[in-house]
């Protein structure tokens, strides 16, 4: 490197700075993404440079870790690109007032089923988890038939209890 008045840098960036900026931007076509690079570049050339050591050409070796630095880039952005698809459907993408609609309802439905009697509650739950009628007949004691019985009423009681809460049930 030349022997610079200034400090190295700042004179090897006034020097090839604007020479390594258009060359950015015409590799990259995004003047912003140009600037973003040729200021890591000279970053990276002060850190040549406090290390103790000097590029023989600066603006052969500014060239090279730019071009580096926008592959790089190039390629992050790839990778990003090919995931976003995937990102964006797992995100949340519904509205604060729905989000909070679903708690209310999750909260109501909670209250409902917490005040049936425990047998209720039971086969009603096993019901909902896919548990066929001759098992959860098993599990609470009680002829498939009673069974049935008591399913019904209980889901009734839910679904009154869903209408008086403004809840439209089918």
């Amino acid at each position: 490197m030349h022997a610079y008045p200034e400090s190295c840098v700042e004179a090897a960036f006034k020097e090839h700075g604007p020479g390594l900026i258009r060359y950015l931007t015409w590799l990259t076509r995004d003047a912003e993404a140009a600037q973003d690079l040729a200021q890591e570049a000279f970053l990276r050339l002060a850190r040549e440079l406090e290390a103790g050591r000097s590029p023989d050409r600066v603006d052969a070796w500014l060239r090279r870790v730019g071009s580096n630095l926008a592959t790089s880039e190039a390629r992050r952005r790839q990778v990003a690109n090919r995931h976003e698809a995937a990102l964006a459907r797992r995100v949340d993408a519904r509205s604060p007032e729905s989000i909070v609609v679903s708690g209310e309802l999750a909260a109501q439905v909670d209250a409902l089923v917490g005040a049936l009697s425990a047998t209720e509650r039971h086969a009603v739950l096993l019901a909902a988890h896919g548990v066929n009628g001759t098992d959860i007949a098993d599990a609470v004691g009680r002829t498939p038939a009673a069974t049935r019985t008591l399913l019904c009423r209980a889901r009734a009681k839910l679904r009154q209890g869903m209408n008086l809460a403004g809840y439209a049930t089918a």
